[in-house]
């Protein structure tokens, strides 16, 4: 994914001179492209991440089209207070660009993990939250962003993931990506889960249970009208990320179908506990003790479609 997003970023960068890159002390190997094409417009602020939101904002305010890059909770947690008051407050055009959301830095333990950070920025105001699901999705969420006047925030994995779509989606912001079709379930998916839940869909297809799956890349806006028709449709409604379970993807679809007159589905919100991982895991062995494994969405989708069926049935 962020192979994806610098190539984007480089080729708007080539044709508008109003962007920069600031970056906190990372993205050796990653960024060299840019930063010597372009090096009277990319900043390395070091590990100083409160300041260089600053600096953002201050480039923001004349004219430019700011994206700050650094490892997910750097760039969101340590600076909740300077997004609040100078990006959001001021509504300044500046894009943070978050890599390896979720347990993508697993092995660096937990002051690495990303979990809060979809929560906590879909509840800043003047914030649009985007979390692709691919690098395709990625490549095509970098160019929205650009166009998207004021300060969003881009959540992206770390590298590896693998491309979903054939051809690019029709990727409009705030909607979701019909990605698969299904009959007896549907799963709400953002971010790089995409491709572990359709690997978890194959499973439970093959199993006898037809489950569509949706890409929901926009967290802020977000899609009502097509969790609001999924309520009404399907009986049962997974929604699946790689983050803290409350106030995220899952409470975005819970709120809505809470106010739907004609939605019964169950819903059933996988994510990540509202626990600590005090050891160190690699993305994939956080991934399994979460139960967010192919295997394990599998299972449970399984499991609840099964117990609501036999609970319909009696």
């Amino acid at each position: 994914m962020r192979t994806a997003f610098i190539q984007a970023l480089y080729e708007l960068a080539e044709q508008d001179s109003r962007v920069w890159l600031l970056c906190g002390d990372i993205g050796y190997s990653v960024l060299e492209d840019f930063s010597s094409h372009f090096p009277d417009r990319f900043i390395n602020a070091g590990v100083a991440e409160q300041n260089m939101i600053g600096i953002a904002t201050g480039l923001a305010m004349c004219g430019k089209i700011v994206f700050v890059y650094s490892i997910a909770n750097f760039p969101t947690l340590r600076c909740l207070e300077q997004i609040r008051n100078d990006i959001c407050y001021h509504r300044a055009n500046i894009k943070i660009v978050a890599v390896g959301g979720g347990f993508a830095y697993g092995s660096a333990g937990y002051t690495h993990h990303c979990l809060e950070d979809l929560a906590i920025m879909r509840v800043l105001p003047e914030m649009t939250v985007v979390a692709p699901g691919d690098p395709v999705e990625t490549k095509l969420a970098t160019k929205a962003i650009f166009n998207w006047q004021g300060p969003c925030y881009l959540r992206l994995g770390k590298a590896g993931e693998p491309i979903v779509y054939n051809s690019e989606p029709d990727f409009k912001v705030g909607k979701m990506i019909l990605v698969k079709n299904g009959s007896d379930a549907a799963v709400f998916v953002t971010g790089g889960m995409l491709y572990t839940v359709l690997e978890a869909a194959q499973k439970a297809e093959s199993q006898g249970c037809s489950v569509a799956v949706w890409s929901s890349p926009w967290l802020k806006p977000f899609d009502v009208e097509t969790v609001m028709e999924a309520g009404s449709a399907y009986p049962v409604i997974f929604t699946v990320e790689e983050a803290q379970i409350n106030a995220g993807l899952g409470s975005s679809v819970a709120e809505i179908l809470a106010s739907s007159p004609s939605s019964c589905a169950k819903l059933r919100r996988l994510g990540v506990a509202d626990v600590f991982l005090r050891e160190a895991y690699t993305q994939n062995s956080a991934r399994v003790k979460m139960n967010l494994d192919a295997s394990g969405i599998c299972q449970t989708i399984l499991g609840t479609v099964t117990q609501f069926k036999n609970s319909h049935s009696a």
